[in-house]
């Protein structure tokens, strides 16, 4: 799995906002999608809550968070990565400080924050569900090899 520098990618890092929605919904599509040999984490900026959409959506996919609860980045006990996709501009900018002159790769994906959606429970999940098709449209762009679980 070449990474955009040549190299393999032996480990990602996803990274947003709360660790609540976008991040460890790649996380999950990651793990069920790439070989196991690849280390795969997310972790947020601020601390969040685990948000039950991300659940209802995930099952649609046959793919779970088991028992995994929203992380910080600076609670991870392993700080390297190879690469490391952050998906709020706020994480993007808390990833280019922190890694300062590291070698890693740091990616921005843009997400929508699919938590702003109103309307009944069949709209607000469509907005996640819309989320989630990004993110897997994304990782086919930057792994070719990729197919989705």
């Amino acid at each position: 799995m070449p990474g955009s520098s040549g190299g393999r990618i032996s480990s990602i890092l996803f990274l947003c906002g709360m660790n609540s929605i976008r991040s460890p919904m790649a996380e999950a599509i990651a793990k069920a999608a790439l070989p196991p040999t690849v280390y795969v984490a997310s972790a947020g900026v601020r601390a969040g809550e685990r948000d039950p959409f991300v659940d209802s959506v995930l099952s649609e996919h046959g793919l779970d968070l088991g028992t995994r609860r929203p992380q910080l980045y600076d609670d991870l006990e392993d700080d390297y990565f190879d690469l490391i996709v952050t998906m709020a501009p706020e994480a993007h900018h808390m990833a280019l400080d922190a890694m300062g002159t590291q070698s890693v790769e740091i990616e921005f994906w843009p997400m929508p924050d699919p938590s702003v959606a109103t309307g009944t429970r069949e709209q607000i999940l469509d907005a996640y569900r819309d989320l989630y098709r990004r993110i897997v449209k994304r990782f086919g762009e930057r792994f070719p090899a990729f197919r989705e679980p």
